[in-house]
This record gives structure tokens, C-alpha cells and sequence, in this order.
């Protein structure tokens, strides 16, 4: 019993310091404010460094798309298309399906430069090209993961096993939340499938879980049993929410657990959430404009419903939206996963909503403190699949060098960062990895990323593990 006690002490005061190393402004704050439940939990932390950002929109396009045929023109693939790539590429290799010796693919489609920067991309993003002035490429992205789960919860924790905290629950305690009616952390998901790595991907590990993510939807239910149920009205709800808080109070004084006061936060966070949540995500309130610019239609689940939905939810002050749309594996093994049908159709999905998202964003003064981050978990093989004998054109799961491009916050508009080699395999300049990425969107919003950190299992833990630097060419 004495080392039960003494077990539950040390979580309490283990607890108080982590809160205190990075949440002295959210005390601050909660103490003026009079919120015993927001207090040291929820409420904004004052960074440590100068931010440039103030809130995240991640799009994160699930089954990898293709960045030889979107960001990444080669004219070796072009001039070479059907030749076997040469041994020294491929020599020790291992690949998610491709079998023998892989014949190269140039790209079916066509490149341009845009803008006054000279941004080049394919004919597939016509409304993202008119933004080639407000983003930053990134060509030589790379990870340590080739299969899509592993891969995807990897991009987003730091770490390819599950368990580990997401960016959006690193962010969530380091700075808190600026609106106490909303989750900080809000997911959104379409596309035809739900993401491969599942709900570790936006989980709160072994951080505390008031700050995983917490699923919105575009369609039906926006959250899931925060309404009341039949005949509770809600007088019924508020005095059963009081005693479930007194009797979590007295529990919290006897044990001490941390997690109690998270169990009290989140029950007052859903109580607001009923009325909160209705009025944000009815977005047919909208002017007709914004419907045509982003291609929405009220009361569908889709992408441009949810690009429209995050504008509308960092507009309120949510710390991180992410949104999840999954179907760019283009293997090309059967009819309609081929790059010549499958990626232009899902190109038109994304592109114009997120043409309309960065306008807006623009338009309303939003950009300039809002971090846009776009890509996959990895990228696809300079290669044709050619699974199983297909004729279709495909690429396979490539780790080594893939595009990803982010916007505003203090990201220097208009540049591309990285040269692949001559037929796209590897980063041959300015390599950029995961943790790379983690510790560059971290400072941006005013964090150093090897002093954001959580005790667990007897070691201090952090989104970047030992690993990250901050990119600086990406900045402004």
C-alpha cells in the first residue's frame, strides 16, 4: 500500500512539472480566468520562442501519392520510359510488390512552370498552380517506412509502431487551446477508405488524452455520442454531468491521477461541444461564392466539404485540423488504381478545394499565421509495377525521395527545396526527413523541439526522439 501511495505522488508531482515546464502562460491564464478545469490543461501556453504560426491545417493525401507525375519532372524518365533501370539502383532493394528487374516509367502527363517563381508541376493541379507563388516545394522528402500504416503513423507520430503521441497531441501540450468550446485537435476524414494507420495517427499515446484528436464529419452526427440521447433533456444532462464531477473530484483527492481531471475536462468540453459544434459545422450557411470556390455541397461527406469545415475551425481558434483523404495508392496491378485514371480523378477531388482553402485563408488574413503542410506517408518508384504481368501503368511504394509542399506560417513562399537524382530514386540535395519536418512546423510555432518533452517509462520522450533539425532554406 505505502508504495501505492507513493507511486500515485510521484505521478502527481511528475505531472506538475511537465505542466509547468511548458504551460506557466496556461496557468497563468486559468488562474485569471477562474477555470479549474482548463487550467494547466487546455488553455494556451505562452512559446517559448517568437512564433510564426499560430495553428496547423495538415492534408494528408493517404496512399502516397505520385511525385514524378505532380512536382518532380525527369527528362532521364521521359527519354529512358521502358528501359530496365540500371542494377546500381535497385542492387539490395526491397520493395512493397515490384518483382526482378523493373522497367522505368517516364510521366504520362505534362509539366509547366507556374507563377513568377517558376514552380514546376503536371497539368493535374491547374487551381494549385495558380498558388506556385505561396508555397513551398519540397522535393526530397524521405522516411524509413515502405508499407502504408507503419508509414502513415510514422509521418505523424516520429515512431512507425503505434503508441506514440501525434503532432497534433505534441502541439495540443505544448500550447493548449484558444477555444474552450472546441477541441484543440480536430481530424477529418474522406476519401474512399478510412487511413491505413487508423486512429494512431491522430492518438494521444502516453501524453494525456485530452489532447488526441477527436473526429469531426461533414455528413450526419458531426461527433459522435456528444448528443443527448432521447428523452435527456438537458437540464437532465447538466445536474448528471455535475455529480459525475463531484464524484470524479473526490476520486482525484483520494488517488491523485492526473487522468481524473482529463476525464472532468473532456466531460465539460463535449457538454459545450453540443452547442458549439452544430453551428460551426453547418456550413450551409455560407455565401454562395465560397460553395462555388471550393465546390461544396452542404450535407455531403467529402474533401471539399472538409477544406471549407477547417477554415471554418482555425477561424475559431482549433489549434490543428488534419484531414485525411485516402486513395492515392496508384499500383496499376487492375483497372482504375492505374496512374493514367486513377491519379487525375483524384487530383480533381483535392485540388480545387485546396486552390479555394489557400484563397481563403489568403483573403482573410489567415495564411500569414496558419501553417498549410500537403503530402503522403512516402512517394512511388521511378518505375512501372507491373504486377502480376499488368499492362496498366503503375508506380510501387517509394521511402527515398517523395514531394511535399507547405504554405504560410512563415514558410518562404515560392521555393523549391531539394534536387532528386536524374531519374527521381534518391535525394541527391537538401535530403529532408521526417523528423526533420516535425522540428521545422514545431518552431514555427514557437517550439524547439528537443525541449518539448514527456516522462514515460523512465525516459523523457519527444515527437523528434533524438533526431530533427530545423530546416531553415523553408523559412522565411
Amino acid at each position: 500500500m505505502n508504495n501505492h501511495i507513493g507511486s500515485l505522488k510521484e505521478i502527481t508531482r511528475r505531472h506538475f512539472f511537465r505542466q509547468a515546464g511548458f504551460g506557466i502562460g496556461s496557468m497563468a491564464l486559468g488562474s485569471i480566468m477562474d477555470d479549474k478545469l482548463m487550467a494547466g490543461s487546455l488553455m494556451p501556453a505562452i512559446p517559448p520562442i517568437v512564433p510564426k504560426a499560430k495553428r496547423v491545417i495538415y492534408l494528408f493525401m493517404a496512399g502516397a501519392p505520385s511525385q514524378l507525375d505532380l512536382f518532380d519532372y525527369k527528362p532521364a524518365l521521359q527519354k529512358y520510359d521502358g528501359q530496365p533501370i540500371p542494377d546500381e539502383f535497385i542492387k539490395g532493394e526491397r520493395f512493397a510488390f515490384i518483382k526482378g528487374t523493373p522497367r522505368l516509367l517516364g510521366s504520362p502527363f505534362n509539366f509547366k512552370k507556374y507563377g513568377q517563381s517558376g514552380q514546376e508541376m503536371s497539368d493535374l493541379l491547374p487551381h494549385l498552380a495558380k498558388h506556385a507563388d505561396d508555397i513551398a516545394i519540397i522535393r526530397t522528402m524521405k522516411t524509413t517506412q515502405f508499407n502504408h500504416a507503419p508509414a502513415q503513423i510514422f509521418m505523424n507520430t516520429g515512431h512507425q509502431i503505434p503508441g506514440r503521441p501525434s503532432m497534433g497531441s505534441w502541439l495540443m501540450y505544448g500550447l493548449g487551446s484558444e477555444n474552450k468550446d472546441l477541441p484543440g485537435f480536430v481530424v477529418l476524414i474522406s476519401g474512399e477508405n478510412n487511413p491505413d494507420g487508423g486512429k494512431s495517427c491522430w492518438g494521444s499515446g502516453f501524453l494525456p488524452s485530452v489532447h488526441q484528436g477527436v473526429e469531426f464529419r461533414s455528413k450526419g452526427e458531426p461527433v459522435l455520442f456528444v448528443n443527448n440521447p432521447d428523452g435527456v433533456s438537458p437540464d437532465v444532462r447538466r445536474s448528471t454531468l455535475d455529480a459525475i464531477r463531484d464524484l470524479n473530484q473526490i476520486h482525484q483527492t483520494d488517488a491523485g491521477d492526473p487522468e481524473i481531471n482529463t476525464r472532468i475536462a473532456s466531460y465539460e468540453l463535449a457538454y459545450r461541444m453540443q452547442t458549439s459544434v452544430p453551428e460551426l459545422t453547418d456550413i450551409s450557411k455560407e455565401p454562395a461564392g465560397i460553395h462555388e470556390m471550393y465546390g461544396t455541397r452542404p450535407g455531403e461527406a467529402s474533401f471539399a466539404n472538409n477544406c471549407l469545415l477547417a477554415r471554418r475551425l482555425v477561424e475559431r481558434g482549433v489549434r490543428f485540423v488534419q484531414l485525411y483523404h485516402w486513395g492515392w495508392d496508384t499500383h496499376g496491378n487492375s483497372v482504375g488504381t492505374d496512374i493514367v485514371s486513377k491519379l487525375p480523378r483524384i487530383c480533381r477531388e483535392v485540388d480545387k478545394p485546396i486552390g479555394a482553402l489557400l484563397t481563403d485563408l489568403k483573403q482573410r488574413g489567415l495564411l500569414e499565421d496558419t501553417i498549410v503542410i500537403w503530402g503522403g506517408e512516402f512517394g512511388r518508384t521511378p518505375m512501372n509495377e507491373a504486377r502480376g504481368g499488368s499492362k496498366l501503368l503503375g508506380r510501387d511504394h517509394h521511402p527515398r525521395a517523395f514531394t511535399m509542399w507547405a504554405a504560410g506560417g512563415g514558410f518562404k513562399p515560392g521555393v523549391t527545396i531539394g534536387e532528386t537524382d536524374e531519374l527521381g530514386y534518391n535525394a541527391a540535395v537538401d535530403p529532408v526527413d521526417v523528423h526533420d519536418l516535425h522540428a521545422t512546423v514545431l518552431y514555427q510555432m514557437g517550439i524547439d523541439h528537443t525541449k518539448l518533452t514527456y516522462k514515460f517509462q523512465g525516459r523523457e520522450f519527444r515527437l523528434t526522439d533524438v533526431r530533427g533539425n530545423v530546416v531553415r532554406k523553408l523559412l522565411a
